[in-house]
Parts: C-alpha cells; structure tokens; sequence
C-alpha cells in the first residue's frame, strides 16, 4: 500500500518520544498549519491494576496500522502521520499509543485521529491481559461497546 501521504507506523516495545516524533513529522515544512497527536496512557483501574500485557501478531500488526493509516490519508488532506503502538508490559502512567496527524487545517488532523484512535480501540490486532496489584491475572481485555459506536461514525 503506497499513500503520497508520508506515514510512519511502528510496533514497539520501546517507550517513545512524542515531542521527538512531531519534531520529526514537520522538520522542514512550511505547509502544516497544525498536528493533532493523542497518547494513550496505561491506567491503574483504581489503583488494582499492576500492569498491562500487549501481545500481537509482528508483521500482522504493522499491516493493519499500514492500511487504516492509508485509508486516513485518503479520507483527509493529510500531510504527514505517525502511529506509534507498544506492546510488551507497561505499568500504569507508561504511554501505549502515539497518533499525530498533521495537515494544513485542525479540521482534517483532528478527525483523522479521532478515526485511527477509534480503529485502534476497536480492530487493532493487540491483546492486552491485566496484572493485578494483589499479583493475580486478571482477565484479557476486550474491546468496549461504546468503542465500536465511536467506529460505526466512520
């Protein structure tokens, strides 16, 4: 899949530098009028949750963020994008998710984020199994309802 968009995808385990990769995304450029990045942080569900364990198919992964990647760059002018996913076990207040998307106008950079966040919510191929505080497993989690209503606005 090929996009005129310049896009970047990485699957990692490895935290990540968002001010890093925004500097990066614009470095050069006098055509972006703004970047629109979200970062997704590991919650501590209340104080009961010691960590989070992403799992995903290596390769699989990259694809599916490649094509929802592409898709958003046909949907809005994009002029840039990056989605960063982790994976491995990161402990509450770790960052998980990178998505900046940078265009002429917040318009087109702040829907197109809105749609990858909610594909990554809902169809991503990541697992994530809970480690609790007591040192118990807890249950996989699965993908909210109300994540595949935020989808269907697409």
């Amino acid at each position: 899949m090929s996009s005129p968009t310049p896009i970047t995808i990485r699957v990692q385990d490895a935290d990540f530098d968002a001010a890093a990769e925004v500097a990066r995304l614009v470095a050069g450029r006098c055509d972006i009028g703004g970047v629109v990045n979200f970062i997704g942080y590991c919650r501590d569900e209340g104080g009961t949750l010691a960590a989070l364990e992403l799992e995903h198919y290596p390769g699989m992964a990259e694809d599916e963020l490649t094509r929802i990647s592409v898709d958003a760059a046909a949907r809005w002018p994009l002029l840039g994008l990056v989605v960063i996913h982790r994976y491995g076990r990161i402990r509450p207040g770790e960052q998980i998710v990178l998505v900046a998307c940078a265009s002429a106008n917040r318009r087109a950079a702040f829907e197109a984020a809105d749609f990858l966040m909610d594909f990554l919510k809902s169809h991503a191929p990541f697992w994530k199994k809970e480690h609790r505080v007591d040192g118990s497993d807890g249950d996989w989690v699965d993908a909210k309802t109300t994540d595949a209503e935020d989808l269907s606005r697409w």
